[in-house]
């Protein structure tokens, strides 16, 4: 009987090497190709010393990348030339990862594939653990939103403007090329002193934050030169 095939996806984490899981460094360990993204630390590489290819599929400023059909492509090929294919995502694979379009296509076209997702710590959730940031609070709020700034079309979340009427803590990802558009969302419906926290390349030794309220965050962002990649942690007004 012909050996099944294997396809892992792996989350390391939101930056920091030590934050990948156990398990997710023994996937590494066995895999055959590794494929990596760009907010990947490439220290990780180094829990996968029998793999015979390392493949970088993130993109870098000024650098070709590679698209997702590409990508696509690139696990297909190498499904068919080795074992053991890992995707190495930063953060977890699915959250905002594109981990379940990578599924779809390998269950497309192969049918001998066993398919395994490894969660990673997402930094929409992560970093504001380390910030000591309560996502959830008693008696101040009941949830939280996970939600992306910036869409496919380059445009703000209509989601946005569903959170910002809840009594919800709000982490915004991809958002800093629409910072202006969702403060000028929330001030529409939360007090002007309401908490915001922005936390550029968290968890790395170049992390840089800003504390500041819907008043003045975009201010702060503007003098500290915060840019992407960065969480926007928005806060219940009674935090």
């Amino acid at each position: 009987m012909k050996e099944r095939k294997k396809f892992i996806l792996v989350g390391a984490g939101p930056g920091d090497p030590d934050l990948i899981t156990i398990k997710g460094t023994k996937a590494l360990e066995q895999a055959d190709v590794v494929l990596y993204d760009a907010l990947i630390d490439e220290s990780l590489l180094e829990y996968a010393p029998y793999s015979e290819k390392k493949i970088f599929v993130g993109k870098r400023m000024g650098e070709h990348y590679a698209s997702q059909d590409e990508i696509n492509q690139m696990i297909l090929e190498n499904l068919e030339a080795y074992h053991c294919v890992v995707r190495l995502k930063g953060g977890d694979p699915f959250i905002f990862g594109r981990a379940q379009d990578e599924i779809n296509f390998v269950l497309a076209n192969r049918d001998d594939v066993d398919i395994e997702v490894i969660p990673g710590i997402s930094s929409a959730v992560g970093l504001p653990s380390l910030h000591q940031i309560p996502l959830t609070q008693r008696g101040v709020n009941e949830s939280v939103w996970l939600v992306t700034g910036t869409t496919e079309k380059c445009e703000m979340s209509k989601d946005i403007e569903f959170a910002a009427q809840s009594t919800a803590t709000v982490v915004i990802l991809m958002g800093m090329n629409q910072l202006e558009n969702i403060i000028h969302t929330f001030k529409q419906h939360r007090k002007v002193n309401t908490k915001v926290t922005v936390i550029q390349n968290g968890s790395l030794p170049d992390e840089q934050k800003v504390i500041g309220t819907l008043e003045n965050i975009q201010q702060l962002v503007a003098e500290n030169e915060i840019k992407s990649p960065a969480v926007i942690i928005i806060q219940n007004s009674n935090s």
